[in-house]
């Protein structure tokens, strides 16, 4: 495969509006729960992304029959599906291949499903997930780099989660959503991917009450029918663009997008100076001449996402004064500070928190990819910047960004994507 790069050159006011996609967290999770229906499923604005695409062939590895009926439609058929082992190299490209433990244990009474991989942002524990499933009967074991987990019968309990893991939370509904009486999660997650895979079960035939609160109920039903389901807007794509606008002085619309799941976001950015107006689907961003410091802690839903953290601090290089961000979710995801500084940013790092000094402005660089977030955060400092910015290792943009270069060059960012071969064509 031709390795691909972004070549930036910035400056440019982001202006107009951008059309925000399907999120990739509710995607990668509704996928695998389609296994669980007895009938076909068809899903609606679907992100056009790497990791959905990973969904779809591990699905067809299964057995399902998987019919793309427009660029962001798809229909799947799950009665196919067979008790067999997640290929191991499909299951690595990304975390969210362990929901499938949860759907085929449901299912099968049996699941085995590679260790994920996906970003690397420091350890996966699976502690949470494993005691769940023990919770609801099911015996598991860990060799080979495999989780494999069996049960003779699944039966409704209450689970209490030690920490706040989406993951965990949302392979317990899977499993539970056909055990024998009633699950009860308690300190769950309440990110809106949550909701919309709770929304979409419901849809099929599932009865969960509570998700978007700490305590979710779930009683488990006999069998799930197949549904058609659009997926919500992608909160994280919306906020990446809405600093991207901020970072470059732009105004632009931001459309298809649910305001209230933005306002962990709208409420930082107007902090900084950011001014933000809402409307009932969309939200409007006007970048302004100077931006404020400011101390963000990352949290779990309601607070800031840490899937923001690498975006706002390529705006807050550009801020007057000392900014603080703690990362209070993931062990290492201040990799990308080197690279900013590769563009002339003043950042130090110790531990979980990175100390942010303004500067008057960024220059372009050859940077580096680290992971998903951290390369929509180098696209925004390149836009922000008066010269040229290649970026490297741009699957781990794709991953989670549907046709990101493509929008922003509808809003007038000077950015294409080319391959090695291209520049090795050109040097000869």
């Amino acid at each position: 495969m031709e390795k691909e790069k972004f070549i930036i050159n910035g400056g440019n006011r982001l202006t107009g509006e951008v059309e925000i996609s399907g999120a990739k967290n509710a995607a990668v999770a509704i996928l695998p729960a389609v296994i669980l229906a007895d009938s076909p499923c068809v899903l609606e604005n679907v992100p056009a992304i790497n990791d959905v695409a990973i969904d779809l062939h591990i699905l067809r590895q299964l057995g399902a029959e998987v019919k793309m009926i427009d660029r962001n439609t798809i229909m799947i058929d799950p009665r196919p599906v067979r008790d067999l082992p997640v290929p191991y190299e499909l299951a690595r490209s990304m975390r969210a291949s362990y929901y499938f433990l949860g759907t085929l244990l449901s299912r099968f009474g049996h699941a085995q499903v590679p260790m994920p991989g996906g970003c690397d942002l420091g350890d996966r524990p699976m502690e949470q997930h494993e005691k769940c499933f023990r919770a609801l009967g099911a015996r598991h074991s860990r060799a080979h780099g495999i989780v494999e987990i069996s049960a003779d019968s699944l039966y409704g309990t209450q689970i209490y989660f030690d920490k706040v893991s989406v993951g965990a939370t949302i392979n317990a509904m899977l499993a539970s959503v056909k055990a024998e009486g009633q699950t009860i999660l308690e300190n769950a997650a309440k990110e809106p991917h949550i909701v919309d895979l709770a929304n979409f079960l419901n849809s099929m035939g599932a009865d969960i009450m509570g998700a978007g609160t700490d305590t979710i109920k779930i009683r488990g039903v006999n069998k799930l029918h197949g549904t058609e389901y659009t997926i919500i807007p992608d909160q994280i794509e919306a906020g990446t663009f809405m600093i991207a606008v901020a970072a470059t002085k732009g105004d632009a619309l931001i459309k298809s997008v649910i305001p209230k799941h933005l306002e962990p976001i709208t409420s930082v950015l107007r902090k900084v100076g950011v001014v933000v107006m809402e409307y009932d689907e969309s939200v409007r961003v006007i970048g302004q001449g100077t931006y404020e410091r400011v101390k963000v802690k990352t949290m779990p839903h309601p607070g800031f996402p840490t899937d923001m953290q690498p975006q706002l601090t390529a705006l807050l290089t550009l801020a007057r004064g000392t900014s603080i961000i703690t990362e209070n979710i993931w062990d290492s995801r201040f990799r990308y500070a080197d690279e900013l500084r590769r563009m002339g940013a003043d950042i130090s790092v110790d531990g979980k928190v990175a100390v942010i000094e303004g500067v008057d402005h960024l220059t372009g660089a050859p940077v580096k990819a680290t992971d998903l977030r951290a390369g929509a955060a180098l696209i925004i400092a390149a836009l922000s910047t008066n010269g040229v910015t290649e970026i490297d290792d741009i699957y781990h943009i794709e991953r989670g960004y549907d046709n990101m270069d493509g929008k922003l060059r509808a809003m007038g960012a000077d950015i294409i994507k080319r391959t090695i071969s291209d520049d090795i064509r050109q040097a000869i």
